[in-house]
């Protein structure tokens, strides 16, 4: 799966899970970069985001990412 085709899957799950349809999503984005992804959403973003890829992720990884192109790296590792 290419780092795009992680990205355009994410889209969707980022608009359900932070009630936002309005959200668009590149490697450069933050939680800084919306207002809704605050600590609760990020823990309810992670189990998503398991659940759709059939993955999980060490406490390590989630703590390492800066943005959502570190976060499509993991899954692609995976």
């Amino acid at each position: 799966m290419s780092r795009n085709e992680v990205l355009e899957k994410l889209i969707p799950i980022f608009r359900e899970q932070l009630d936002n349809e309005e959200i668009e999503l590149n490697a450069e984005t933050t939680a800084e970069d919306i207002e809704e992804w605050d600590s609760l959403s990020h823990i309810q973003l992670i189990v998503a985001i398991e659940k759709a890829f059939g993955i999980r992720f060490t406490s390590a990884e989630i703590q390492s990412w800066n943005n959502v192109g570190e976060m499509i790296d993991s899954i692609i590792s995976k």
